[in-house]
Parts: structure tokens; C-alpha cells; sequence
């Protein structure tokens, strides 16, 4: 029987605020002498709510025991996300050291095999497995999530209708999967292959045009017995029915705490910048979902190492480019709505780090426990004023 109840999604989103932001950061949970996927999240989950109640509020589960999630709840704007979940993350890393327990950042992790990876006891997940097996099974992912609030269910959908070209852009700017199955992928980002490549109702969305179709799409999946959950729509941006958001979840987890803030200020200004175009009239038409594609396999394939097609020129142009232009093109909204972003992410990424310890000689999991390191000393520093 669906759960999903859309006249109150319609509600939720005519009480929301633009512009408020929520982030989820999805970190694997590690032995930490092996670095092996340890699956120990119900025993943090239940540490957590001993000693840290708030702590235990934030935390979640995903798919597998091996990976935990943090969310820093609704924060009013970027700012006091950002320091909503500072404090999150430092609690975690502080109760997973305490537990014997190290965290990873990376997208994939490099060589853990799917096949022994138990799914967490939930009526959810329950669920994810018994309808998608091997595609579900095969998921062992960890990605970065930002919601950011919009007024008005049918303003929603026409900005993530308008966000679908920037998908590809900020999945190369994330990158940060080099690894799978023990080898080099030969991708920046193995886990957009693994994932959203496989998952049903997911990758880059239709274009919708507003809340009346995407209303009538959800309508047909419920009858006809294809979803019963809302969360059963995996696209890579998505209104959240239940939060009054747009949820933009394609990039990869950051391997640094630095880079995470950096990329969820990005995708903020982002919003706000499809909001004010908007807003403003901007009735320009969606870009065709098929030529978006071919940037979202170059962004899989090479990351920031490649180079985008702009379909306004039909020009190439180097993916280093991508933050730059997508700073100047935000520009007007982060002057319109004060939005001070953390230092600008770019160059080299997670992806292209790890790829340079390849070249240079390193092993692989010589290459990860730096990431590891690395996750480690900026996750869970001291909150920051």
C-alpha cells in the first residue's frame, strides 16, 4: 500500500523557505588495521543513542551495515548547515575512534566485494533488496546529498528541471571513485556507473515542466504498484516530497571535509541562481535529456581531466573550467541572497589525487588509507566558529 500522500507534499512545499539547506554525507565505516568494509552500523547506531542522543538523531542508514550517514537536519541557510553538521561530523568520528572504528570518504570503496556486504535490517531496505536484487545488492556507495528549500511544489520541479544540465558538471567537479573491484575503474567516478547507471528512476530526470505532469508520473507509478515509497524515485535531483526541498544528489562523498562544504556552497548557489532566473521570467526551454547525457558520460569516464560540450556554442571546453564558469555564472544570485561560499573546490579532486598516487608508484591501498587520513584529520577537527 503507497505511503506517498501528494496533497500533502503540496502543503509541505507551500510552508517551505527558499533557500534553507540540509546536507547528508555518507561515509563507509572501515576495520581499522584492514581498512575492509566492517559492518558495524547498528552497533554505532545504538552506541550513539547511549551516549549522544542528538547524535543518534542525525545519524541514519543506508543500504548496507558497512556505511552510516550523517545529516545536519534544516539549517535557516547554508551557513548554519554547515555548522549544524560540523558538529555532527565530530561527534561521529569522535564515537566510531571510541568504538575502534575508522571512516572512509570515498565514493566506491576500492576493493570490497559486494557479495559480502549485509543489508541493513529495515522495512526500507527490506524493500530496495527484494525488488531489486543484484542491482541493489551491487550498490555499495557513498555519495553526498544537498537540499536545499523551495517555495511552491510547481517552482520546485521547473528548478530541477533546469538544474538537469548542471548534473554532469557538478558529478565531474565530485569525482571521487577511481576504484572498483580492486583495480582502477579506468572512470573518475565508478560509483555513478554502479549506481545510478543501474537503479530504476534515476540518473538525469525527464523534464517535467511543472508539478501538474510530475504529479500525473507519480500518480501512474503508484497505481500501477511500481513505488509505494516516494524515495523509490532515485533521480539525481528530485523535489523532496517530504522535506519541501530540491534534493541534488549526484556527486560523489568528499574525501575532505573542505571540499564537501565547498561543493554543497557551489550547488547552493546553484539553486538560488535557477531561482532568481526563474523568478525573473527566464522562460527559456529544458535542455534535451540525451544531449545532457553525453556530458554526464564524460564527466563518469574523466571527471575534471576531460572536457564538457557547451550545447549553447556546441564547443568543447576543458572540464577544469567547470567551477569558474559555474562561479560566474551564480554570480547575480550569491550577490542577491548574501550566499558566502567556502573556499572554491576545483582542482585536483578526489578522483584525480588518488590517480596521481597511481602514477606515482603508490599501491592502491597505499592510495586509500591517504584518504582515509586525509578524511579523518578534516572530518572530525574541532567545530569552527
Amino acid at each position: 500500500m503507497s505511503t506517498i500522500d501528494l496533497d500533502r507534499a503540496v502543503e509541505t512545499f507551500a510552508a517551505s523557505t527558499d533557500l534553507t539547506v540540509g546536507l547528508e554525507e555518507e561515509f563507509s565505516i572501515l576495520d581499522p588495521h584492514t581498512l575492509d568494509l566492517a559492518p558495524r552500523f547498528e552497533e554505532l547506531r545504538d552506541a550513539a543513542a547511549l551516549v549522544d542522543p542528538l547524535l543518534h538523531e542525525h545519524i541514519t542508514g543506508e543500504l548496507i551495515s558497512s556505511e552510516i550517514e550523517i545529516i545536519s537536519g534544516a539549517g535557516d541557510d547554508l551557513g548554519d548547515a554547515l555548522r549544524r553538521q560540523r558538529e555532527r561530523r565530530r561527534a561521529l568520528f569522535a564515537l566510531a575512534g571510541s568504538r575502534g572504528a575508522e571512516l572512509g570518504a570515498t565514493g566506491t570503496h576500492p576493493w570490497a566485494d559486494y557479495r559480502e556486504q549485509p543489508v541493513i535490517d529495515t522495512e526500507h531496505y527490506r524493500r530496495v533488496e527484494e525488488g531489486l536484487k543484484y542491482v541493489a545488492w551491487r550498490n555499495n556507495t557513498f555519495s553526498l546529498h544537498v537540499h536545499v528549500g523551495v517555495r511552491d511544489i510547481d517552482r520546485a520541479v521547473r528548478v530541477c528541471d533546469r538544474l538537469r544540465p548542471l548534473l554532469p558538471l557538478l558529478l565531474a567537479v565530485s569525482a571521487n571513485s577511481p576504484f572498483l573491484d580492486g583495480r582502477l575503474a579506468g572512470l573518475h567516478s565508478a560509483r555513478t556507473q554502479t549506481f545510478t547507471r543501474s537503479f530504476p528512476r534515476c540518473g538525469v530526470p525527464h523534464a517535467f515542466g511543472g508539478w501538474p505532469a510530475f504529479r500525473r508520473y507519480l500518480e501512474l507509478l503508484i497505481s500501477t504498484n511500481s513505488i509505494i515509497e516516494f524515495t523509490q524515485v532515485w533521480w539525481s535531483v528530485r523535489p523532496h516530497l517530504s522535506y519541501g526541498t530540491v534534493e541534488v544528489r549526484i556527486c560523489d562523498v568528499q574525501a575532505s571535509a573542505t571540499e564537501s562544504e565547498a561543493l554543497a556552497g557551489l550547488i547552493v548557489a546553484c539553486v538560488a541562481q535557477t531561482l532568481l532566473e526563474l523568478d525573473g521570467g527566464d522562460l527559456s526551454e529544458p535542455l534535451h535529456g540525451y544531449l545532457i547525457e553525453e556530458n554526464m558520460w564524460r564527466a563518469i569516464r574523466h571527471g575534471l581531466d576531460g572536457r564538457m560540450i557547451d550545447f549553447a556554442t556546441g564547443e568543447e571546453y576543458p572540464s577544469a573550467e567547470i567551477v569558474e564558469r559555474l562561479l560566474a555564472w551564480s554570480a547575480p544570485a550569491r550577490a542577491a541572497y548574501r550566499l558566502d561560499l567556502e573556499p572554491a573546490c576545483g582542482e585536483p579532486n578526489g578522483a584525480q589525487r588518488q590517480r596521481a598516487m597511481i602514477d606515482a608508484g603508490l599501491s592502491m591501498r597505499e592510495a586509500f588509507e591517504s584518504c582515509v587520513r586525509e578524511t579523518r584529520a578534516t572530518y572530525s577537527e574541532e567545530v569552527r566558529a
